[in-house]
């Protein structure tokens, strides 16, 4: 079972954490079910960053990063050839090493009311 390591974090995880992953699990949901509230302004539908990530270890063992993500990592502050969104995120069978970028962009879109 593949360990997911939490990077301290300010604000939503001030000394980190290290949680119990299975392979398959959406990374986020994974953050979420641990307490480490990580944003997600569009629910988890690829439609904004507020959920972007670095992943300092086992980038390879996720999923591929679909071009609809990638054309919304475009827009993310402090983007790095590691970054993901964690909503879109599959953990694989690998550990992961997780920082959560200190800012984020919020991109999705509102509809007017």
């Amino acid at each position: 079972m593949p360990k997911v390591i939490f990077l301290p974090n300010e604000e939503f995880c001030p000394e980190g954490m290290v949680v119990d992953a299975a392979a398959g699990d959406n990374l986020l949901e994974v953050a979420h079910n641990a307490g480490v509230e990580i944003h997600h302004a569009c629910d988890g539908s690829c439609a904004c960053t507020t959920c972007h990530v670095v992943i300092r270890e086992g980038f390879d063992s996720l999923n591929e990063a679909s071009d609809q993500e990638e054309d919304m990592l475009d827009k993310a502050w402090g983007l790095e050839m590691d970054s993901r969104l964690s909503c879109q995120c599959v953990v694989g069978d690998e550990d992961l090493v997780v920082e959560i970028p200190k800012y984020n962009i919020n991109h999705a879109n509102e509809a007017a009311h």
